[in-house]
């Protein structure tokens, strides 16, 4: 299992001059900033889907989200999961973050941590024009002047998967009745 290692803004200048810093919310993670593109969800569907990410069926959607979620696998056991949320016609915020994949069960209660840069390199590199908003200030970021570094460390239990632990379980449960039904019949 691997450690997951990004970068995130840290100190931050808008366009009227006032610098700013991101906020570390808790221990383990810092506040979210969005990615804002005037595109159509759609065109931005087809972009994520080309980079390789598949639809998230099951999960917490967010007020205004369009459509389901995205994940994309990165090293075992990380994921990059990406919401589109609707703020005006034409106008789509992106959030970001990398988390333990749904595939195991230290999904539910495991460390993430909000990105920016992945998917600006992604914007980048299908030439979309974008723009960082941090919704705290309620402006538009203008400059970075240094980063956080952010270390994922791959949590201290082994992770499981979930899929065929439910399977080795739906099997004993079913040994078991037979076993039942052949002592009651």
């Amino acid at each position: 299992m691997a450690e997951y290692i990004t970068k995130y803004p840290k100190t931050i200048s808008f366009l009227d001059g006032l610098k700013g810093m991101i906020n570390i919310e808790n221990r383990s993670t810092v506040e979210q900033l969005h990615i804002i593109v005037k595109k159509n969800a759609s065109e931005l569907f087809q972009m994520f889907l080309q980079e390789g990410f598949s639809k998230v069926k099951f999960e917490h959607k967010q007020p205004f989200q369009i459509g389901n979620g995205l994940s994309l696998k990165l090293k075992k056991p990380w994921e990059l999961h990406v919401r589109l949320v609707e703020l005006k016609k034409e106008l789509v915020a992106i959030h970001a973050e990398v988390e333990v994949s749904r595939d195991y069960l230290q999904h539910l209660f495991g460390q993430r941590t909000p990105v920016i840069y992945e998917i600006e390199n992604m914007l980048k590199k299908y030439e979309i024009d974008y723009r960082v908003w941090n919704n705290r200030i309620k402006k538009y970021v203008h400059t970075v002047f240094d980063n956080y570094k952010i270390k994922l460390v791959t949590p201290n239990i082994p992770v499981f998967a979930w899929k065929p632990m439910l399977f080795v379980i739906g099997t004993v449960a079913l040994m078991y009745l037979w076993k039942y039904l052949d002592t009651v019949f």
